[in-house]
């Protein structure tokens, strides 16, 4: 198996394919707004929105460094800072998930057209697509995990699920 097609099973697998987790899409599908801003204790711990924010920002800052528009890349003062949510609505955590699958989309868009060139150009500020996108999958796939416990501790995991 090659490179490109075992990133872009990494890569589906973390959004709506279905695979050793459960992907982001199937995860987030019936989460409310009250259980995504949820949090179980005051201070360090995240809520599912607050992942979800630092997941596309981390994507889209790839995606937009990628296509060359480093003048549209989002702008943090430090990790923490990529958890910070808009004005809580529901209207809000609509446009964040959906924006985050968008732009997990065109990133995979851009995976499947790339050729070994493409997979191993240097990106300004970044490494390589290859090695960018496998951690990024790899990242993901961590924050799920933690999304996926949070929406368990609200009981807003169905109790028999096919993963």
């Amino acid at each position: 198996m090659d490179v490109k097609t075992l990133l872009l099973q990494q890569w589906t697998s973390c959004l709506d394919e279905e695979d050793w987790f459960p992907p982001l899409e199937k995860v987030l599908e019936d989460i409310t707004l009250e259980q995504a801003i949820w949090k179980p204790v005051k201070g360090e711990m995240n809520s599912i929105w607050e992942l979800v924010c630092h997941l596309l920002f981390y994507e889209k800052r790839l995606l937009m460094r990628f296509l060359g528009e480093t003048a549209n890349e989002p702008q943090a003062e430090n990790n923490a800072s990529t958890f910070r949510l808009p004005t809580e609505t529901l209207e809000n955590w609509k446009e964040t998930k959906q924006e985050y699958f968008h732009v997990h989309r065109e990133l995979e868009k851009i995976l499947a057209k790339s050729d070994r060139e493409d997979l191993y150009r240097q990106i300004p500020g970044e490494r390589s697509l290859v090695l960018e996108l496998k951690s990024l999958a790899l990242h993901d796939a961590y924050h799920i995990g933690q999304i996926v416990l949070l929406s368990k501790m609200q009981g807003a995991w169905a109790g028999k699920r096919s993963f």
